[in-house]
């Protein structure tokens, strides 16, 4: 018995199959959460990070930086509805790689402290899911 999974962002449908677990990350402090099949159902807010799938039958994990949105577990279907996603083998590692450097290399202001925060957090989740990939 397996988990139905999607992955989808406002521009497509990321991925869709069967998996074995799901790995994702929950916003305020929640942590990662793990969904396996006959997991209770379940609505939360993702955060800023990795979303890692491990397809049905073996194979690579799937890794997917994921920038916010929602998980939906019903049964044994899980939906990683995100805000913004990438798949790890569509992130440009070396682009990915100076957007972290250009923003550590900043001193953000008291008004845009906060959005140089979450940038950081985007650029290494791109860096964690692509790395996770290779």
């Amino acid at each position: 018995m397996s988990l139905e999974v999607q992955v989808v962002s406002p521009e497509r449908i990321l991925w869709t199959g069967d998996a074995e677990r799901v790995i994702t990350r929950t916003a305020g402090g929640g942590g990662e959460i793990a969904f396996l099949t006959g997991h209770a159902p379940f609505v939360g807010a993702l955060d800023i990070g990795v979303t890692r799938v491990l397809p049905a039958g073996g194979g690579e994990e799937l890794a997917v930086a994921v920038h916010g949105g929602f998980v939906e577990v019903s049964g044994d279907q899980v939906s990683i509805l995100s805000d913004v996603a990438e798949l790890a083998d569509d992130i440009d590692v070396s682009r990915a790689q100076a957007a972290l450097d250009r923003l550590q290399g900043t001193t953000p202001t008291e008004d845009d402290a906060e959005e140089v925060e979450l940038a950081l957090r985007r650029a290494q989740a791109r860096l964690d899911a692509a790395q996770r990939s290779s």
